[in-house]
């Protein structure tokens, strides 16, 4: 029988043997972090530290009291040297706390919650928040805002998202494999913030270890959890896509998942809720697969949010001397690197690194029209079009054909025969219609 999947996508090799079979390790603590205020999306928070001042691991360093944002805590106890603009993996510099350790953790805890079953919802919701929990799949969309959808969104289904169908990324999986039992708590307290009984767990068929972990740990914590193993496919990660695999339901053009009663949720998300309410920890690190031909120790690595990327490199082993590229995130939606001294942020899934130079070598020619781009796209647009429309400026005229319905999955570029950089030019034109939309509602 055929497994379930959605329609149109790829099939890259997942080269995900380099780690698969690796345990998580845990990264000595840092000397120093450089943890920026803005890691979600949403509005980004003010420092609430000063300079020299001391701090404990969990206690809150930024904060905005808008309602999507989300705060930032120190993930190590120590002195904060200084409060200035460094580089970001996302290529900008941006508002940084820089906090120079100065021994083990002292943690400053928010107040336990052993009884989640009978606390209120509200509760819950705020706990999440101050928190400063993000969604962990790789769109840092603060979870307390996801979790309280308007009451004429009546959610029904909850799926969590355990694909992880990025190229190279383990650090899902291994979660699963390892920290299972803390994955389905979070699973079912988010399940219980939103009311539903419904639960799917979604996993490609690539993680056969995971499926029979995960099944396994449903029967003894909630029979009513559905383990559903997928074909795999890239980008089945993504929500609506998930969404479409499991329950064929479609989410309309320019809508979101609460539209077809659904809330999808990583399943490091739901570690992290876990984490917040049984133990009273903040989202202060993260697991990241430090993964490539480029590096010679490929590892899963739990890592404090604000570690400098070198000091995953150099726990790994360090790079090859033939690695050309480093990619923060996986190769279809990451981002190159420049800098080894950039921080990991909570949206950090993993650090790939490659010999391979041919991206930095190959040509590019002019469209040939041959409709590819096309046949995959997951949210049937016309990639071409749209990427030369913004390759033009006509932002309007972009808009129109949708360019903000794209989820930047970079299916379109991987097929593409003539290698046009078609994502990167949707992301400056989704970019720049951004920034017009908020000139006029200014």
């Amino acid at each position: 029988m055929r497994l379930p999947t959605f329609k149109k996508g790829i099939h890259p090799d997942d080269s995900k043997a380099f780690t698969n079979k690796k345990p998580i390790e845990y990264l000595p603590l840092p000397d120093e972090v450089f943890i920026p205020l803005q890691q979600h999306i949403g509005v980004v928070g003010e420092p609430v530290v000063e300079k020299d001042q001391e701090v404990k691991t969990g206690q809150v360093i930024g904060k905005s009291e808008k309602y999507v944002s989300s705060p930032i805590h120190a993930s190590v106890t120590g002195k904060v040297k200084a409060i200035d603009k460094f580089q970001h993996p996302l290529g900008m510099k941006v508002t940084m706390i820089h906090i120079e350790r100065s021994g083990d953790d002292v943690w400053e805890i928010l107040p336990i919650i052993k009884d989640w079953q009978n606390t209120p919802i509200d509760e819950l919701l705020n706990r999440i928040w101050h928190a400063g929990i993000v969604g962990l799949g790789g769109a840092a969309f603060p979870t307390h805002v996801k979790l309280a959808p308007p009451k004429e969104k009546k959610i029904n289904t909850f799926i969590l998202n355990g694909v992880e169908c990025e190229p190279y990324l383990t650090a899902d999986h291994r979660a699963m494999l390892e920290m299972g039992e803390k994955i389905l708590t979070g699973m079912s307290i988010i399940m219980r913030v939103l009311g539903t009984e419904n639960g799917y767990i979604g996993i490609e068929n690539n993680k056969p270890d995971a499926i029979t972990a995960m099944r396994e740990l449903t029967a003894k914590h909630n029979s009513a959890l559905k383990v559903v193993p997928l074909e795999v496919k890239y980008p089945q990660g993504a929500e609506k896509m998930l969404i479409e695999a499991i329950l064929k339901r479609k989410v309309p053009t320019g809508g979101l998942p609460m539209d077809v009663g659904t809330v999808v949720n990583n399943v490091g998300t739901a570690m992290a809720v876990a984490d917040a309410i049984l133990e009273g920890k903040p989202l202060t690190q993260r697991i990241v697969t430090v993964t490539g031909e480029g590096i010679k120790e490929p590892k899963n690595v739990m890592a404090r949010i604000g570690t400098p990327f070198k000091n995953l490199i150099e726990f790994c082993g360090g790079l090859e001397d033939d690695a050309v590229q480093l990619y923060m995130g996986g190769p279809m939606m990451g981002f190159a690197q420049y800098s080894l001294d950039v921080p990991i942020v909570k949206a950090t899934s993993g650090i790939v690194c490659s010999k391979d130079n041919s991206v930095t070598e190959m040509r590019t020619y002019p469209c040939i029209q041959c409709g590819s781009c096309v046949s995959v796209c997951p949210m049937n647009l016309l990639p071409t079009r749209i990427a030369s429309l913004a390759e033009m400026s006509k932002w309007a005229e972009a808009e129109d054909f949708g360019i903000m319905n794209c989820i930047e999955c970079g299916s379109c570029g991987y097929i593409c025969p003539s290698h046009i950089p078609l994502v990167q030019w949707i992301r400056v034109g989704k970019l720049r219609v951004s920034e017009l939309k908020r000139k006029q509602v200014a």
